[in-house]
């Protein structure tokens, strides 16, 4: 598979015009910062048999992997906090990651393939017959799929004469907000949602020491507990859907838009990259249900 060149839409809000990068339509099932940040799978014939990592029960990243896994015919391993409840009835992206052949071990298992060594995880790495990839695939080999971005923005912006482009998107880890600000010649903006600004900060830091490749991370007036449903959350979720009549992600394209809005960012100079993942929703959808929010 290679990932095609993802359209840039122009698109209004808020009566101001700025940009999207589709990354949710590089492919129907591959897509989003995962896509990009997992490409390096799709190049390299690593003689491996089977991938391993870690993270939550709804993970994109588990999903991009688990397609990765039965592409190549390999064996997915994935160590969680399991939630039995939810096993019963999987939906979202534990449901098509298990559809994909994924096995689920328990994270209090995770010491098995550790060992004494518990730096596994910060890294890729072949251990034997099995590829660890690191929670969220926050590695250095991310750059390989991300530089691809890079290039595409930066062609972008020279055909349409964007020399003052700024860069937004969300991070988790902050791999892909980093590896863009290496490989671009314009500012990228990022947002942490998933620990505060520091955590972030030490996110880039262990895997770029030369502070001179960070993005500026900018942030929400309120902060925004990782995958918890919030009423304003959903409504701007909603309210883009109808304004641009594109679907974002819940979790981390609207603490991305908050942070836009509130730090000004809206504008024509502004490129939004849009994080795909939309499996997610399915789950998150019925966590706002069911919590009547």
């Amino acid at each position: 598979m290679i990932l095609k060149n993802s359209p840039i839409q122009k698109i209004y809000y808020k009566n101001r015009a700025f940009y999207i990068k589709r990354d949710d339509l590089l492919d129907k099932n591959f897509n989003g910062n995962k896509a990009r940040k997992l490409y390096f799978l799709l190049t390299k014939d690593l003689k491996i048999k089977k991938i391993i990592s870690y993270g939550s029960m709804q993970s994109n990243a588990m999903y991009s992997l688990s397609l990765l896994a039965k592409m190549k015919n390999l064996e997915f391993i994935y160590y969680t906090r399991i939630n039995k409840e939810l096993l019963k009835n999987p939906l979202g992206n534990l449901k098509c990651s298990l559809e994909n052949g994924m096995k689920l071990k328990n994270i209090e298992e995770i010491d098995e393939i550790l060992g004494e060594d518990r730096n596994y995880f910060s890294r890729c790495r072949i251990v034997d017959d099995a590829l660890i990839v690191p929670e969220g695939g926050r590695c250095k080999e991310a750059e390989i799929g991300i530089k691809i971005l890079a290039d595409e923005i930066i062609k972008w912006a020279k055909k349409n004469k964007k020399e003052k482009l700024k860069v937004f998107l969300p991070s988790g880890t902050g791999t892909t907000a980093l590896f863009l600000q290496k490989n671009l010649p314009f500012l990228v903006f990022t947002t942490p949602c998933v620990g505060d600004e520091n955590y972030l900060k030490k996110e880039f830091l262990s895997l770029e020491d030369n502070e001179k490749f960070h993005p500026k991370i900018i942030t929400t007036s309120k902060r925004y507990r990782f995958a918890k449903p919030y009423r304003e959350l959903f409504d701007l979720w909603l309210d883009l859907k109808s304004k641009t009549d594109i679907e974002f992600d819940l979790i981390y394209d609207m603490v991305g838009f908050k942070a836009i809005l509130e730090n000004s960012l809206l504008g024509e100079n502004l490129l939004y990259i849009h994080q795909g993942g939309l499996n997610a929703n399915v789950s998150m959808i019925k966590r706002y249900k069911l919590d009547k929010i």
